[in-house]
């Protein structure tokens, strides 16, 4: 989530709202966007009739039957539909919610108008500090024509059928969306005599300002296309698509005469189209403090590139950039758009973006802010934000040698408190809702493979990673609207219990709770949760029950022998050499290391400790130790400034509760457990 403080001591960057909380993934960052549903001339009006139309929106027997219906009347080849509408929405029907860009259904039909109701709350951060205070800065970025962000409008005049069916109907939602296919491939005077002519359509389809952007949505539909897919929606409902053969036609695409990207990055590869909107560094006070609102280093020949970390933004595309682009806000390296996955990067990777919270963790990481709200889940992440965002980091990982696993792309909510008084309020992004399994897929290292090859069953396995299948995991939450209620739908995670049977309470965090109440299902409490991908070292089985070692004591989760929530491991684990081993929440050098005039940073343990007997899994063995002091405006205005004091302490990095820590090496031994690492 945005707003992270440096959490270096500094004086706290000042706050402030963005103005215009405008509708996400409509804002262009060049011109506006071509489209060609909107090319005048009577062939957009020629098509079915209404009448053909009202047939279309007839109840179907199921979405798949819907899809066939809608490609029949339409003209539309159905593996385009389904193609298009995976990239959209991956099949699933959100009901009345709109997503960050106003999209409505499997279609992801816009309306400009609908904002969404999480943008009314006072804490637009989410972090309840209030929202940030008022400020005057002028949008950098200019807005789409209306006419591009009012597809909803479009269908329903294409189609003769009512702007609030097209909303809520998934039938009705699929013809509207066939029918503006339809019109932009009549607007492109292109015969359709093979799936590759529909090339242009699908990349009008995504409503992007420049043509990368276009033709990256188009190449992921054709590419879904080709591979084929099939799943069960967010509504149980099965949607199939099989492989076909079909390229894109990219001088069908150019043809659409599209705006050139903005300028371009280093950071990031060709194919992806990155465009630079680069945060401030500046003095913005009379003190040397005063300054945001990142810093300056040289990554990573300075500092170690350990760490990606996922975050969502909790604010829209718009609000995203007017507040990164404020030198007293605080900053992050990527935002990537939820409507078409585009990206605009901030700050280089070499130097350290203030976006986590936790000062060692931004030393040593790249964040990647992703347009949606947490509560809200699916309606917010869309196919194109997680295809574009794995293209993203497989890059960046590649490019500074960071593992793919998930000890090392992180989520927000995985960054540990610096010291016991912040461990409440880090925060708690991406969410439940966020897709990991889906997205290690799209990395090329599934989680559900973690341990291949241990020759060991879930059953019997010393060590288990998390992988409960994403959406049959239906986990109860509460807090996601006014009333309370959080809408059923598939959950990253697995509750973690105080005893073996259903009815105890969940496992109590002290970080969280200090009064030592058990954790709630409350959407932001992750206090009792184990993600996909967390992995254990079991301790014990009752049953259909794992013991499990976390945040100091033994919790429980349920997993059946016929549907196991884990697959077995083998991992490296850390074992306390004597009671009360503390943890921290950095590997900050100790005392010694530091020169006289750089003040020393006690290293705090965390309310927590682990014991003799039980076991960790290490998720980072090598985290290097040390202190980047960096507290005024440029690095020539005191001798020490931009400095990296290095410390002889080692530290490992651990699976410790839901959020990583860091122990000693020296309280602890390392065993090899569940077989011998890859």
């Amino acid at each position: 989530m945005l707003g992270s403080s440096r959490s270096q001591g500094q004086q706290a960057p000042r706050r402030r709202t963005a103005v215009g909380l405008g509708l996400t993934g409509l804002v262009a960052s060049t011109l506006g966007a071509v489209s060609l549903a909107t090319a005048p001339g009577p062939s957009v009006a020629a098509g079915p009739s209404e009448a053909d139309w009202a047939a279309c929106a007839a109840p179907a027997p199921s979405r798949q039957a819907a899809f066939a219906r809608a490609a029949e009347v339409s003209g539309v080849p159905e593996e385009v539909l389904l193609g298009v509408s995976y990239l959209q929405s991956r099949w699933d029907d959100h009901g009345t919610s709109p997503s960050t860009s106003g999209g409505y259904g499997p279609l992801h039909l816009t309306a400009v108008e609908s904002t969404p109701a999480a943008l009314t709350d006072p804490d637009p951060l989410g972090k309840g500090e209030g929202g940030p205070e008022p400020g005057s800065r002028e949008m950098t970025t200019s807005r789409m024509d209306d006419t591009q962000l009012r597809t909803l409008d479009r269908a329903a005049d294409l189609t003769g059928l009512a702007a609030d069916r097209l909303e809520t109907d998934d039938v009705a939602n699929i013809c509207g969306g066939a029918a503006l296919l339809a019109a932009d491939q009549r607007a492109s005077g292109v015969e359709a005599r093979d799936l590759g002519d529909w090339s242009a359509a699908v990349a009008a389809y995504s409503r992007a300002a420049d043509e990368a952007t276009a033709l990256r949505f188009a190449r992921d539909v054709y590419a879904v296309i080709r591979s084929g897919e099939a799943r069960r929606t967010n509504d149980g409902e099965r949607v199939r698509l099989p492989a076909t053969t079909a390229r894109v036609d990219q001088d069908a695409v150019a043809a659409l005469d599209l705006a050139e990207a903005g300028p371009a990055t280093a950071d990031c590869n060709a194919r992806l189209a990155c465009e630079s909107v680069p945060a401030p560094y500046e003095q913005y006070g009379e003190t040397p403090g005063e300054y945001g609102n990142h810093d300056l280093a040289d990554r990573p020949e300075d500092l170690d590139l350990d760490y990606l970390v996922i975050h969502d933004t909790e604010a829209t595309w718009d609000t995203t950039l007017d507040l990164v682009t404020d030198p007293t806000y605080v900053s992050w390296h990527y935002s990537l758009r939820s409507a078409d996955g585009h990206i605009a990067q901030h700050v280089p990777v070499d130097d350290p973006a203030w976006h986590a919270g936790n000062w060692y963790t931004n030393m040593h990481s790249i964040g990647l802010e992703h347009e949606g709200f947490a509560a809200e889940g699916a309606s917010w992440y869309t196919e194109n934000l997680y295809r574009t965002s794995a293209r993203l980091v497989r890059h960046l990982a590649e490019r500074y040698d960071i593992p793919l696993d998930r000890g090392h792309v992180i989520g927000h909510d995985q960054v540990p408190g610096t010291t016991p008084a912040t461990v409440r309020g880090m925060h708690w992004d991406p969410g439940p809702y966020w897709d990991w399994e889906h997205y290690f897929d799209l990395l090329r290292a599934p989680i559900d493979q973690t341990g291949a090859g241990t020759g060991r069953t879930a059953r019997d396995a010393k060590v288990v990673t998390v992988a409960p299948g994403f959406r049959g995991n239906r986990q109860p939450l509460s807090g996601c609207t006014e009333s309370g209620a959080c809408t059923p739908q598939g959950t990253n995670f697995v509750p973690l219990q105080q005893r073996p049977r259903w009815g105890s309470p969940l496992v109590a965090d002290a970080g969280l709770r200090p009064d030592g109440s058990p954790s709630t299902t409350q959407v932001s409490d992750i206090g009792a949760r184990a993600t996909a991908g967390h992995r254990f070292r079991v301790a014990e089985r009752r049953g259909a029950w794992l013991g499990v070692w976390y945040l100091g004591d033994l919790a429980w989760m349920h997993s059946p022998r016929r549907d196991p929530v884990v697959v077995p491991d083998r991992a490296q684990v850390v074992v306390p050499r004597r009671d009360d081993v503390p943890v921290y929440g950095r590997a900050y050098p100790e005392a010694s290391a530091y020169p006289a005039s750089i003040p020393v940073q006690e290293v705090v343990p965390l309310q927590y400790a682990m014991d003799r007997g039980q076991g960790y899994v290490v998720a980072d063995p090598d985290p290097e130790t040390d202190y980047y002091y960096a507290k005024s405006f440029q690095c020539a205005t005191t001798v020490d400034d931009c400095t990296e004091v290095e410390g002889a302490d080692d530290y490992l990095m651990v699976w410790f509760g839901h959020r990583m820590a860091y122990v000693r090496a020296d309280d602890v031994r390392v065993r090899t457990v569940g077989g011998a690492l890859r």
